[in-house]
Order: C-alpha cells, then structure tokens, then sequence
C-alpha cells in the first residue's frame, strides 16, 4: 500500500512510468498495475519533473518594489542605493511577511528549493533574523539556504566583515561575496581570498556574486578558481553572474574557462536581470548582459539559471516561476536545438540541485518524493508553455493543485469557488 502513486506520467527524458511514495521518500518506479494508494495522480502522459531550483535569489528585498521610491536609471548601482534606503526603514516582520508571501508564490510553481543571499551589511542583522525565522518557517515544502552575502563590501563597509561572520554563527548556511563592488581590484583579490578561507575552516559552501559588471577587467573569477583549488572546495563554489565575461578578450576566455572547469565551480548566470541591469551605459551595438554559457557547457562547466529578483529594487517584474527564466534565458544565449532547450530545462532542475549539494534530490528510488506534474508532454513544451503546474508534491504530500485550462470551463458560472489561482 502507497500513500500516493501518480499513474502514467512523461519524465523529461521522454520515458512513462508510475511513481509509488511511501511518507517522504520515492520507493517505486515502475508500472505498478493494480497497486493501490491512499491518493492517486492520474498523470495520463503529462510530464512529471523533480521541482524546480532557483540558486541565486534575494528574498530580503522581494516584493519591495517601489519601496522607499522607483528605480529611475533601471541600473545596478541605483538598485543598491536603493536598497541602502529601504534597509533603514523596514521592520523584521515586513521582511517575514514578504518572503513568506514570496514562498508560497515559489510553492505552487514548483519552485522547491531556494538559495538567498541576505544582506549583512546591517549592524542589526535583520534580514538574518528574518529569513533564519522564514526558513524554518517554509522547511516541510521548501528547501531555503541561506547565503551571507556583504551586499556593501566585505571590506568597504566598515562592520561588514564583523556582521558576515555573526551571520554564519547565527546558522547562515553559505559564504558571499561581491569582490567587484570593493573599493579596488586589490580589495575585491583579497576579500575572496578571505572568504574563501572562512568557508574552508567551517566546512561550508561559497557563492561569490562575480564580476556582475560589463567591465572586462573585473576578472576575480580567475582568483575563485584558484582559492578553489587551493583549498580544496571544488564542487563547493558558486560564481553567481560572471557578466564581466561578455566583454573579455577571446583570448583571455579560453584561458579562463579552463581553469573554471578544472576548479569544478558551479555557475549561475540570471538572465531576466543580467539583460535588464547590465548594457546601461550602451549606445550601439548594445551588449546583451549574459556571461558565456554555451561555451562554459562546452567545457563541461555545472552551470544553471537563477532568478535573482522579483518585484524589488533592481527587477520590476517576476512570478517566481523557473520556467519563465528558462524561456528568457533561451533566448539570450541562442539555445534553440532541440537539445539546448533541453538543457535549459535541466538548467532550472537538476543542474541547480549540483549547484545547491541537494543529495536526495531527482526522480529515483530513494529519493525525496518532491515533484511537480505539468500541463505539457515534454520539458521543450513546457517551456514554451511556460506549462501550468497541476500538482505539485512536497516530501509526498499534494501542497498545490491547478485546474487544467479547460477543466476551467466547468466552474467559471462558480467564481466563490475559484479563489487564488495556485492553491497552497
């Protein structure tokens, strides 16, 4: 007896199967027949993926936006000013409030796990508390990491250094940086090398935000991947926009990426942001704002989209869907064959899992019984579609369930019933 099967569902690698789930775990996946369960999910062919993975969000800033005032330049720079303002003014419970809102929104997309940078350049760690408090809050549906991240500058801002530390005491899980936003090259060297060595004594991860410029001489991700190796972190390290690298010297790149694969850093381009913030100063021809993923692919590197922002002071948009992310950053790097926007779906899924360490994540035996059931027949279509997501799972409970379209028919005389259009 299972507690949940879903029946007859398309994987992303094109097989059929059902899937059985015994409490929290995936324990059959086979054709099970007349087996029986407490639930089922008649999938009839639609496609079951594993959920959805987002590794590079700010969730202390979501659904801020307009808030203390609008970003009027629509650059990064102004986006930080602004977010310095809104730091002084917001209370614990707002940042509470929004991030859980956030979550759930996350939820019935299938967004299951979430790594966030949370700003420590606050002498009152607010948005730590805030989001250690969230975290707990989300952890039966959500996997949340938490990312110390010196928004101001490890070494620029006079207590950053101090208030990062105290963060990673508090039970902040990763260790961030922005290298570039320093007050000098020499600086942003030495604050990865720093930060590198922290993470290294505490055994934790690093996601460094990376060269998020368009200048091509921000180049710290070639000292990443050193300390990488140094200190033995590969498979440990994130370098988190790498935007710099869309305007570097070809010959440098095939220098570069080399040494990136060799590190086994992690990558985590953000297209909806990369190709709003960057280009900004621009006239013609106008740089698209990405950093090179078809050719760190090439070379083997771990790389996957993240979302970055919704709704805050650098992006005035965004649903937390992945899908939506995949489909922007498709089109940006020009991944059209079929096998690219594949890719692109595995970029939004199990690519993001490396890059989080999420070890009991997938479609297998064994696994986590966390999937989403979507309205498409493949992982190309439900890109396109960006696909409704009809169930989503969460450690073997049904947490979401969307009406297909044209079930809709059927209750629209019925509005009371309707209510929110994702149900968590």
């Amino acid at each position: 007896m299972f507690d949940l099967i879903v029946r007859g569902g398309t994987l992303p690698d094109g097989r059929v199967t059902d899937i059985g789930i015994k409490g929290s775990k995936i324990i059959a996946m086979d054709q099970l027949g007349s087996a029986e369960a407490e639930q089922v999910i008649e999938a009839s062919g639609n496609l079951i993926s594993p959920p959805f993975v987002d590794p590079h969000f700010h969730m202390d800033a979501t659904l801020s936006y307009g808030l203390p005032r609008i970003n009027a330049s629509g650059t990064l720079l102004e986006g930080i000013g602004l977010w310095g303002e809104l730091k002084q003014v917001m209370t614990q419970d707002e940042v509470v409030q929004r991030a859980l809102t956030y979550c759930d929104w996350a939820a019935s997309m299938g967004l299951l796990a979430i790594r966030s940078h949370v700003d420590t350049c606050d002498d009152r760690l607010l948005g730590v508390e805030a989001l250690l408090e969230v975290r707990n809050k989300v952890k039966d549906y959500i996997d949340l990491q938490l990312v110390a991240f010196p928004q101001d500058g490890f070494y620029r801002d006079p207590t950053a250094r101090e208030n990062t530390i105290r963060a990673l005491d508090m039970g902040v899980d990763v260790v961030g940086g922005i290298p570039h936003f320093e007050r000098t090259m020499v600086d942003g060297t030495a604050s990865v090398t720093e930060l590198c060595e922290i993470a290294a004594k505490r055994g934790l991860q690093v996601d460094m935000h990376c060269d998020e410029t368009d200048d091509p001489l921000s180049r710290h991700i070639e000292t990443l991947a050193y300390e990488t190796q140094r200190l033995d972190l590969q498979n440990r390290v994130a370098g988190s926009h790498l935007t710099s690298m869309h305007s570097m010297d070809n010959y440098y790149v095939s220098k570069l990426l080399p040494l990136i694969a060799e590190a086994e850093i992690n990558v985590i381009p953000n297209p909806l942001i990369n190709i709003v913030l960057q280009g900004r100063h621009d006239t013609f021809p106008k740089r698209r704002g990405l950093t090179r993923v078809k050719e760190m692919l090439a070379h083997g590197i771990n790389i996957g989209w993240g979302q970055d922002c919704v709704l805050d002071p650098w992006y005035s948009l965004g649903t937390a869907d992945m899908l939506d992310v995949a489909f922007m950053g498709l089109h940006v790097a020009q991944m059209t064959s079929p096998s690219e926007m594949q890719t692109c779906f595995d970029m939004v899924t199990t690519n993001n899992a490396k890059t989080m360490g999420l070890t009991d994540y997938g479609l297998h035996v064994g696994a986590r019984a966390s999937l989403v059931v979507l309205d498409a027949g493949s992982a190309i279509e439900a890109i396109r579609l960006r696909a409704a997501r009809l169930q989503v799972v969460a450690n073997g409970k049904i947490i979401s369930q969307t009406p297909r379209p044209d079930a809709m028919l059927s209750i629209l005389d019925r509005p009371a019933s309707i209510g929110r259009r994702h149900n968590t």
